[in-house]
């Protein structure tokens, strides 16, 4: 069933708004993926506030056009899924570990910061930590230093208690 003018500019619209918030994009040829499996794919899309969808690629192209993913354009040939995400790492992700899975899906090429990304990049992109992750790594880093001083100021007191326990032990034993 074909689209009418209202619904198609609808579609550009949305894809266009999820567009102005993301950091990158990625077009996989979903061709050869079941229901199941694309229902799969969408599923763990969304549990990763991932945006994924199939747009037909005359709309991809007027959704990119003006966007930091107009170089994409010439890429969008063929049956794709259209995944876009504020953390480039996390659609990197979720696409390269259902590729895995899933043979029939082809992670084609992306875009980050309007440059043109590669399988290969997008791949090495997949294997870093996500955002959250790197938050907390940032966090205890930088709490380190504080923690160590805070013990060090710590084991003064301590170590007087301790000595006075020794001394209240020796003369314990002593009487």
């Amino acid at each position: 069933m074909s689209l009418t003018l209202d619904d198609k500019k609808a579609v550009v619209a949305e894809v266009s708004g999820k567009l102005t918030d993301a950091q990158a994009a990625v077009l996989a040829e979903y061709r050869g993926l079941s229901v199941a499996q694309m229902t799969t794919l969408r599923r763990k899309a969304h549990d990763g506030k991932v945006y994924l969808r199939v747009v037909k690629n005359t709309l991809a192209r007027r959704a990119v056009q003006g966007t930091s993913f107009e170089c994409l354009q010439d890429q969008m040939v063929g049956p794709l899924a259209f995944a876009v995400s504020s953390d480039p790492v996390t659609v990197a992700k979720i696409l390269s570990e259902f590729a895995k899975d899933n043979a029939a899906l082809k992670i084609k090429a992306g875009a980050m910061g309007g440059k043109l990304m590669s399988l290969e990049q997008i791949k090495a992109l997949a294997v870093l930590p996500g955002r959250e992750q790197l938050l907390a790594q940032l966090l205890g880093t930088m709490q380190a230093p504080v923690q160590k001083f805070v013990q060090t100021l710590n084991e003064v007191p301590a170590k007087f208690v301790r000595a006075l326990a020794a001394v209240r032990d020796a003369k314990a034993s002593a009487a």
